[in-house]
């Protein structure tokens, strides 16, 4: 049996258990309803859900460009100069010890309770993974890609652009995927601590009032957010594969970067 088979067998069984305990009274439905019955209570309340998925949707955009863009430039710039390594990555790697979540309050006495505080705590909250990946990514790469771009005349800009960024491609979607997943999780976490839209504060609300099927039914909308952004980063991977190893099959560094330093076509 395939990896691929079985992992289908194990979710269609917990799809079924999910549905069969609770209509069996093993698991009460307070703890955990029903899965048709989530889906009826989303269903039921579509307008509702569409309409706090759109304000999560935003915010998750909009920090995932802070997050993920940011990081990734940030962490190639201090990945590739030593003293902005040596200085920046120990105060950021202390900093990324630190339960972020501690300073939500802060951000929401700074901006309030509206979708910029939710997006600077997602923000920062992705960056920092992100930026510390891509900053450890830069130094795995082989120095005579680097030695050899600078030997054309490359720009620093040109380097990052062309040869560093490139060829660090498979730490990069590794902090990348992390960094998003951060992101997801911080938004939908700081709506369920402070707000009045999205689906954390759906789950929120109904969580208060003990009702556990549209409690699941924002859980699902946000392992569904989950799921697609995984699908995306697998296909930027395959996308991007041929950046496995740094350096295009069959080629030398020196006939890597010139090809890598022309313009796109």
């Amino acid at each position: 049996m395939s990896a691929a088979t079985l992992r289908r067998l194990i979710v269609i069984s917990l799809i079924a258990l999910w549905e069969i305990l609770p209509r069996a009274g093993f698991i009460p439905e307070l703890f955990l309803p029903s899965l048709s019955s989530t889906l009826a209570a989303g269903w039921n309340e579509a307008g509702e859900y569409g309409h706090a998925l759109a304000v999560t949707l935003y915010e998750v955009a909009i920090s995932m460009a802070f997050a993920c863009g940011g990081g990734i430039l940030f962490g190639a710039v201090v990945g590739s100069l030593p003293r902005p390594r040596i200085l920046i990555m120990p105060m950021v790697s202390s900093l990324y010890a630190v339960p972020l979540v501690i300073l939500y309050p802060v951000f929401t006495v700074w901006l309030g309770i509206g979708s910029e505080s939710k997006i600077a705590f997602a923000s920062i909250y992705g960056f920092l993974p992100t930026m510390l990946a891509t900053a450890a990514g830069i130094q795995t790469i082989d120095p005579q890609l680097l030695l050899a771009a600078r030997s054309m005349g490359a720009t620093l800009s040109q380097r990052l652009v062309r040869v560093i960024i490139p060829a660090a491609i498979p730490t990069v979607l590794s902090g990348l995927r992390v960094g998003g997943a951060l992101v997801i999780v911080g938004v939908v976490v700081s709506e369920m601590l402070i707000s009045s839209a999205g689906i954390g504060y759906l789950i929120s609300r109904y969580r208060t009032i003990l009702d556990s099927p549209h409690v699941f039914a924002g859980v699902l909308l946000v392992l569904a957010m989950a799921i697609a952004f995984n699908a995306a980063i697998k296909w930027i991977e395959r996308k991007a594969a041929i950046w496995q190893t740094g350096t295009r099959a069959g080629q030398s560094a020196e006939e890597t970067v010139p090809a890598a330093l022309q313009p796109a076509t």
